[in-house]
């Protein structure tokens, strides 16, 4: 016999303060026996609605069979529908607070149906048999400051598709399939993670899930909730860690959706000043709300705690901490302290952060955040926002910039790859090249490189190496490891048919020898946020575009002194200052790998304001990475 589920007055009291940390196991759809009834509850927060009513496939869609009685005074409306089976779609019919009549899906769903419907799906996601225990026991000595991270960012609906067939309109692979064909690539390759897009429930295809309708609902796209454990548990079980992206930034207006919920503005802020996007069409989250904060932190602690993620990047973090983010005088309303500042959101964040990484030792909380605000990887004791990681878009910006350039104009540009070592400790950050940048007619990764094809592969070549041996955790956005030319499209599964070429070929190998060789090595991974872990031989050498800088073990044993150059001018005496009167071992070039590596003994010479050097033929565009 099961036990009544009832939204109690300590539900009430906890989720008026904000505090209601699984709020999802008593609002949404949950599977149950009342007596000898088997059936579900139902629960949904409309604090201004006039009725509401449960409606779906175990009533015909009647909207007078069930209606929910109010629970207390915050506006939680409650209702047990016997005989409701698990799989039946569902809404709830609500009388809004002007006599609205609204259709809304259900925001705390585990499941919805598959678009263009937007019905929400009952779903019992309780019932699997995790087998990622050693993962999870392993994850809780995590520490993102020392160890090597390559993330493969990866949007499951494109990285490859089946053939289109009248059982498979859109060619996706499911869940499990997909865990199966990602694992073997990814173990090939070496990535430590997978960052997923895309995955939470969202109405257009077109948005790559940046427009949620579903925040507790893995999208139907690839398949059942069940599914999708599956996928994180296989993964875990490869040793693969998992990060979802996460949008608390806004949401879309749709009519099924959160956007005037109840015929209020129940999820976002009233007033369009401080409740809507104009650049986007997109609502904005009311951060002062304390159910507006439960209903993001419990969802940010669901997809760790139910699904085992291992970390959440979370989006769009700048148009979340101004107030005038993407807006005009006139369309903004000033914090009490007469600036841009959304002190709401600073301390959502110092909360959702100090909550998360405080109840799940390990996990990862990823800034994806555009400006200069201080201290978003800082402690929240010290003023922080209190993220785990944040994404380097300042270094990015200058990279792609510089890499642009043909080679001739990149010794005017020659301060667009060293700036980054100026702020490089003030956050602790990932080096990321990801969809954005690969999209929009920005180009895909190669073609955004000068010259002809040959030159375009032997830049990115260097540029690559240059991104792996730099302080920095690493993320590269799906395809480009093989040199996909075409821009990436949602629609399309990506060109793997160009492995079938050898300079494709040979650039994906290239990627995996990177991986290995920064994966392999603490010097390269170690000492990221330790300025101790990085010298300048020579970062000033804008004349012949050439980077020469040391990477340093934490041990003080297999040191590296890496040597860039971005011209395709060959330099066959080329002479590097080293700091000591030792052997360096050269172990990898712009062709990967060396089978056997070439020993050069340092002499006495002052170069590059050292007191020894070594000379070696140089290639154009070369890399050279030395082991001492």
């Amino acid at each position: 016999m099961g036990k009544k589920l009832k939204f109690s007055d300590l539900d009430q009291y906890l989720f008026g303060q904000g505090t209601h940390y699984d709020i999802y196991k008593k609002l949404g759809a949950h599977p149950t026996t009342v007596g000898k009834k088997e059936g579900v509850y139902f629960a949904v927060w409309a604090p201004n609605a006039q009725e509401v009513h449960v409606i779906g496939e175990f009533n015909q869609w009647d909207i007078t069979a069930n209606p929910m009685e109010k629970t207390g005074n915050i506006g939680v409306y409650e209702t047990f529908v016997p005989g409701a089976l698990e799989g039946q779609l569902y809404k709830f019919f609500i009388k809004g607070a002007h006599g609205e009549e609204l259709y809304k899906a259900d925001p705390f769903a585990n499941a919805a149906e598959l678009r263009p419907g937007n019905a929400s799906r009952i779903v019992d996601i309780t019932q699997f048999n995790w087998g990622d225990g050693i993962w999870l026991k392993k994850r809780e000595n995590f520490d993102e400051t020392k160890e090597p991270m390559v993330i493969y960012e990866v949007h499951p609906g494109s990285w490859k598709k089946h053939p289109i067939t009248p059982e498979n309109e859109d060619g996706f692979y499911n869940y499990k399939e997909f865990a199966h064909a990602l694992v073997d690539y990814v173990k090939v390759m070496g990535y430590t993670h997978v960052e997923l897009m895309g995955i939470a429930e969202h109405p257009f295809d077109g948005s790559w899930g940046y427009q949620v309708t579903g925040y507790y609902a893995p999208t139907s796209r690839y398949g059942s909730p069940l599914d999708f454990k599956y996928l994180v548990n296989y993964l875990h079980k490869n040793k693969i860690g998992v990060i979802l992206d996460w949008v608390p930034a806004h949401f879309p207006k749709d009519a099924h959706g959160l956007a005037m919920f109840d015929g209020t503005a129940c999820y976002e802020h009233a007033d369009p000043r401080q409740g809507e996007h104009p650049e986007w069409g997109t609502k904005i989250f009311n951060y002062g709300l304390n159910e507006v904060k439960n209903f993001l932190i419990a969802n940010a602690l669901y997809w760790i705690e139910e699904y085992h993620v291992d970390g959440l990047r979370v989006d769009a973090v700048a148009s979340m901490l101004y107030l005038d983010y993407g807006k005009q005088d006139g369309q903004w309303v000033a914090n009490k302290y007469g600036d841009n500042k959304n002190l709401e959101a600073i301390e959502f964040f110092r909360h959702l952060n100090s909550c998360v990484l405080g109840r799940n030792k390990g996990v990862l909380m990823v800034a994806e955040e555009s400006t200069a605000w201080p201290k978003v990887t800082g402690d929240v004791e010290d003023d922080g926002l209190g993220f785990s990681l944040k994404w380097n878009m300042g270094w990015m910006n200058d990279f792609l910039e510089y890499m642009k350039l043909d080679p001739y104009f990149r010794k005017y540009n020659h301060h667009k790859m060293n700036f980054s070592m100026v702020y490089a400790y003030s956050e602790k950050y990932i080096l990321v090249l990801s969809h954005d940048e690969v999209v929009h007619l920005k180009c895909s990764m190669v073609n955004k490189m000068p010259g002809e094809l040959e030159d375009k592969f032997k830049n990115l070549k260097a540029g690559y190496a240059f991104m792996f041996a730099h302080p920095g955790k690493k993320l590269l956005f799906m395809g480009q490891e093989f040199g996909q030319l075409q821009e990436w499209s949602e629609a399309r599964e990506l060109d793997w048919f160009l492995l079938g070429e050898e300079r494709h070929q040979d650039l994906q190998d290239y990627v995996r020898q990177l991986i290995r060789l920064y994966s392999h090595y603490p010097a390269f991974s170690c000492t990221d946020h330790d300025p101790e872990g990085f010298e300048w031989i020579n970062g000033d050498d804008g004349e012949r575009s050439i980077f020469s800088f040391l990477r340093k073990s934490p041990t003080r044993r297999n040191n590296f002194l890496v040597v860039c150059s971005f011209t395709p001018v060959h330099r066959k005496d080329y002479q590097v200052g080293v700091p000591k009167k030792k052997n360096y071992k050269l172990i990898f070039t712009q062709d990967g790998f060396l089978e056997e590596p070439v020993v050069y003994k340092a002499k006495k010479l002052e170069c590059d304001n050292q007191n020894f050097a070594i000379d070696y033929d140089l290639p154009p565009y070369g890399v050279a990475v030395f082991l001492y």
